[in-house]
């Protein structure tokens, strides 16, 4: 098929006739009867290629754009078929339900005294699992003409393509994004279409579904993503080195543990593959690209009245919006040779993998394919779903509906007064009892090493289930025997053991049960002139950030940076805009920054403003207030001295639909801390609820003419309700 704005593709059309199998899929050799009072078989259009059309077609039509993909323009997506269907009662079906969506089938052909394509699928109806025997027919066996298509005639049919995807009428290969293949046509076709696309500059997916055939190299080469599942993953290993992956133990990939995967991804680049996506079904997806960067997409989140019907699609609705996604990424691009980064490919994944799971929820590949407005409806409610899983809401002073964040709050502030505690309060564990008194707090961010030296992270997470909380975070807190730096300490071995530590904070962080690793070190910088090479030692930090990022690519890293400190004068990374240079030239999905309140203050920011610079690469934020002299970090309670700046930090936090969960890195030492804790998630919500309540119409008049007064004014109304 090809496309004015979206997708290219060649596909099998094929017509599905389901069987509904009670209660489960046969066993070979079994013999099992249809469920009773259904009809015993019914026929739907579908197939691979049918199915991809009409989903390319429907999640390109737009009225807004994909979240995170700002498309410059206004146009629609005008998807292309090619492909052959047979002359019996099937063709006229898939013709008729290609058209009904809108999808161009001028070039489709019909072949004479030969059936379309059927796939006969078999449904579990209790998990909506699914397996099929497919009859190729037409699609696999009506290319003869093809085989043998002369220069000429490929190149009339390639200018036919892009004149009809083009509204002028005119030739023009821009109009034509990328190219879509599968396997179950004969491998000459895919190949002749791949090479005649390559010339072209078109981008080439290679969908792995259909007939368990090899692929050689150089087939592998011309496709820009091979996209297998993980079965397809192993036959496709298998096929290149010909014999058995026995090192590689796919069955042992989980959600915490990628490597297997992105090992047998590595052994298809070994023999020319360049970006490959594995689909993993309900754990989501991973993309090994060709410069050796891992990215993790986690599954979409259904809700408790979302239930998985039918699986037959959601491949092929993932594969089209991934290609979708990925065309209008490009199409964005003043330069289309500019290679996506890591961030853009991730939305891509995380669009595809909506649409993936929508298609779960209707019976029936082609009913099931969901629509653009439907998919991104559906990601807002997933995500934000998926992280009140993952992040209860801070509760006990407030209605929960009311917030919807959690609360963790510094643990080393509960060893502060222990005479108002009934024990001595000189363990950590003593303190997660302590902290587990706190009414509305969620979670609790550990420090490593330093808080688990005298128990385990198994033991750890108990105690926190014992006291009703969860992990929010792990911080790395390195020992003083990198003073003279960690991850860019000028002795190679103490730099390769500080990277293999916070390498160990990600695996502590998955055993606790929390997805986040919080990097601040106290000695990554310099006191004096001349003593560093501040290149070097930038260069280092990304390095490290990298390595750590594609180790775990299911950890969201956060560098937190901090201007000065006892311990150094001047860090590395003293400021939000250089934080954001580093985090940019990582250029990981799954690094991002954790800014500090009083850390902006010492840097001389707004934290407003910082917020907004971060935007969605805020990953963690730490809530307290300070005085603001020089080089002190007071860890004063929340709004308490700068309310105006707490307001806004909360509106701005609205405005970037942060995620993460709120901090306070507060120090109590006279105070009780369990009731400062408290204190300050009662006025933390107060802020929150009072940024939110403000009229954003009446916000965007009074900065859009710069209106001092105004501004004033309405931070004057909204503190009304805090205090």
């Amino acid at each position: 098929m090809a496309t004015s704005r979206c997708e290219s593709h060649s596909r099998r059309i094929c017509q599905s006739r389901y069987f509904h199998a009670d209660p489960a899929l046969p066993s070979p050799g079994e013999n099992l009867t249809l469920l009773p009072n259904q009809h015993p078989i019914i026929d739907v259009p579908g197939g691979k290629g049918c199915n991809q059309a009409i989903a390319s077609q429907k999640l390109s039509l737009k009225s807004t754009n994909l979240e995170g993909i700002v498309s410059s323009s206004s146009s629609t997506g005008k998807v292309a078929f090619i492909g052959r269907i047979g002359s019996d009662d099937g063709a006229s079906i898939i013709q008729k339900v290609l058209q009904e969506h809108g999808v161009d089938i001028s070039h489709m052909k019909s072949v004479d005294n030969m059936s379309t394509g059927r796939g006969f699928v078999f449904l579990e109806a209790e998990t909506g699992r699914v397996s099929a025997v497919v009859s190729g027919g037409s699609n696999m066996y009506g290319w003869d003409d093809f085989e043998h298509l002369s220069k000429g005639d490929s190149d009339a049919l390639w200018n036919d393509l892009c004149s009809s995807s083009n509204s002028s009428g005119e030739i023009d290969n821009q109009t034509v994004h990328c190219l879509l293949l599968q396997r179950e046509v004969k491998e000459f076709v895919n190949r002749k279409l791949a090479q005649e696309a390559k010339e072209r500059g078109v981008i080439v997916l290679q969908d792995i579904g259909g007939e368990d055939r090899e692929i050689d190299q150089e087939m592998m080469s011309l496709c820009d993503y091979i996209m297998p599942n993980l079965t397809e993953l192993k036959r496709l290993v298998k096929s290149c080195t010909g014999q058995e992956i026995n090192n590689i133990d796919l069955d042992a990939a989980d959600v915490d543990n990628h490597e297997p995967i992105v090992q047998a991804a590595r052994v298809l680049q070994d023999n020319g593959a360049k970006n490959v996506l594995v689909t993993l079904g309900e754990r989501g997806s991973l993309l090994l690209q060709e410069n050796g960067n891992v990215i993790y997409q986690p599954p979409s989140t259904f809700g408790e009245d979302e239930k998985i019907v039918d699986e037959t699609g959601a491949g092929d609705c993932y594969r089209a919006g991934f290609a979708v996604a990925l065309s209008e990424c490009y199409d964005n691009k003043v330069d289309k040779n500019d290679l996506l980064d890591s961030e853009e490919l991730k939305q891509c994944m995380k669009f595809a993998s909506g649409a993936g799971a929508l298609a779960c929820l209707k019976e029936g590949a082609v009913p099931s394919i969901p629509t653009r407005e439907e998919v991104k409806a559906f990601l807002k409610k997933s995500y934000k779903t998926e992280e009140a899983m993952k992040i209860p809401s801070g509760g006990g002073l407030l209605r929960n509906e009311e917030f919807p964040y959690m609360f963790g709050s510094r643990l080393n502030s509960m060893k502060d007064r222990p005479e108002l505690w009934e024990k001595p309060v000189d363990n950590v564990r003593e303190w997660v009892k302590r902290q587990g008194t706190v009414k509305g707090l969620g979670c609790v961010d550990f420090n490593y090493p330093q808080h688990f030296h005298s128990w385990t992270s198994k033991e750890a997470k108990a105690a926190l289930e014992e006291v009703g909380l969860k992990a929010g975070a792990v911080c790395l807190r390195y020992p003083s025997k990198f003073a003279r730096g960690a991850m860019n300490h000028p002795d190679e071995e103490l730099r390769r053991e500080a990277i293999e530590m916070t390498k160990e904070a990600a695996k502590v962080a998955k055993e606790l049960g929390c997805n986040e690793v919080v990097v601040w070190s106290a000695y990554d910088g310099y006191d004096y002139a001349f003593q560093v090479d501040y290149k070097e030692k930038w260069d280092q930090l990304v390095e490290a950030f990298r390595e750590c990022c594609d180790a775990h690519p299911d950890i969201k890293w956060s560098l937190e940076y901090k201007p000065t400190d006892e311990n150094t004068r001047f860090f590395t990374v003293p400021s939000t805009g250089a934080a954001i240079l580093l985090v940019k030239e990582i250029n990981r999905p799954n690094m991002g920054l954790t800014l500090d309140v009083g850390h902006m203050l010492m840097s001389g920011e707004n934290p407003g403003q910082s917020i907004a610079m971060a935007g969605d690469k805020l990953f963690g934020i730490q809530l307290n207030d300070g005085y603001t002299r020089l080089a002190a970090e007071d860890g004063m309670m929340f709004g308490s001295i700068h309310p105006a700046m707490a307001l806004e930090i909360m509106y701005q936090l609205q405005q970037n639909d942060f995620s993460g969960h709120f901090y306070f890195d507060t120090f109590p030492q006279r105070s009780d801390p369990v009731k400062e804790a408290e204190y300050n998630i009662e006025h933390a919500k107060k802020f929150y609820n009072a940024a939110k309540l403000m009229k954003e119409s009446e916000l965007k008049r009074i900065m859009s003419e710069h209106d001092a007064i105004g501004a004033l004014k309405a931070v004057n109304d909204a503190l009304k309700s805090v205090y």
